[in-house]
């Protein structure tokens, strides 16, 4: 794992098409606003943060996925209502606008589990 600014995770949205960087940005600039501190870089072949104890992103066929340990979005169900979910990811549309503040919510809320255990 890098530090914040990885050049893996600049690499990782550099590669994606063109028309889809700027969601991506949107996304590890989300997470790093809740999460500065956090180490940014590749797990599972896309960006994670804290190696993944904070969580990860990637793009995806048609979204872009928020990976996020459980028991976070069965926490959040109602707030993520309209949207696919698993157990431990949320689909965001690519043709819809990025939901930044319930991403952020989603983080800090990982973040505050994680501290909650050490």
């Amino acid at each position: 794992m890098g530090k914040k600014g990885s050049k893996e995770v600049d690499a990782y949205i550099a590669r994606a098409p063109k028309d889809m960087r700027g969601k991506l940005k949107e996304m590890r600039e989300a997470i790093l606003d809740v999460a500065p501190d956090a180490a940014e870089g590749i797990s599972y072949m896309m960006p994670a943060y804290d190696n993944g104890r904070i969580g990860w992103f990637a793009l995806m066929k048609g979204h872009i996925g928020l990976y996020l340990r459980p028991p976070i979005i069965d926490e959040h169900r109602r707030e993520l209502k309209g949207y696919v979910t698993t157990k431990s990811a949320i689909h965001f549309p690519l043709d819809k606008k990025l939901p930044i503040s319930l991403i952020k919510r989603l983080v800090k809320a990982r973040i505050e589990r994680n501290r909650a255990v050490v």
